[in-house]
């Protein structure tokens, strides 16, 4: 082999070697610049997502809550699963109240075989789900009007977590809906509170940003 041919060689290999470690310093340079707040990384590349992201994410998984029986409720007890979260503030739950639990219980259903790594949760504040009124004039699907709140629960939404946070928790992690009472939540299978919905998403863009994280997701 002619000492050309070997130096050639050399320089192939060095080029192949390198490439991990360019990707390596890359990546940490990256970081670096995210975690400075320096660069906005998911601006930059542009999203996809019909929702609005959550920046930065909110941990909820370490609240305390209460159950409808009045036991303290942890979030790390329940299996993880993608999770859509109402907020209702108040004495009642009224029309926009019952309108956000009828259409996040329909674009459960329509997740078909994905329907088990998704759950949906009902949370108060300082008034629990128990004592709460049903004031709704009408159902979204037009049957009867149940005679109590937790009626309608167990009969229109089988399934739903309802919990209770403090009033101050409950204003820490729902600034949103505190200003637009059409607004709630998709929360990821760690706890993180990472994008809200409002009255002007559809129900068919919310399924597709759903099918996509469950599809880039292994929980």
């Amino acid at each position: 082999m002619t000492t050309s041919a070997n130096r050639r060689n050399r320089r192939m290999l060095l080029l192949i070697a390198g490439i991990p470690v360019m990707m390596i310093l890359t990546a940490t340079w990256l970081w670096y610049f995210v975690a400075r707040g320096d660069l906005d990384l998911v601006g930059a590349l542009g999203t996809s997502n019909q929702g609005t992201l959550v920046q930065p994410p909110r941990f909820f998984a370490d609240l305390t809550a209460y159950d409808p029986m009045q036991r303290e409720f942890r979030y790390a007890d329940l299996d993880s699963r993608w999770t859509m979260l109402i907020p209702s503030s108040g004495a009642s739950c009224g029309a926009q109240c019952e309108s956000r639990l009828y259409l996040t219980r329909q674009i459960h259903i329509a997740m078909g075989k994905d329907l088990a790594r998704i759950r949906r949760m009902y949370v108060a504040d300082d008034v629990p789900p128990a004592a709460t009124l049903l004031s709704a004039g009408k159902l979204s699907d037009d049957t009867p009007i149940p005679d109590s709140f937790e009626q309608f629960l167990e009969t229109q939404h089988r399934g739903l977590l309802p919990i209770q946070l403090g009033k101050e928790d409950f204003s820490g992690m729902f600034s949103e809906y505190v200003a637009d009472p059409g607004v709630w939540y998709l929360m990821d299978p760690a706890g993180w509170i990472m994008m809200t919905y409002n009255a002007d998403v559809t129900y068919k863009d919310v399924i597709s940003d759903l099918k996509f994280l469950l599809k880039n997701s292994s929980e």
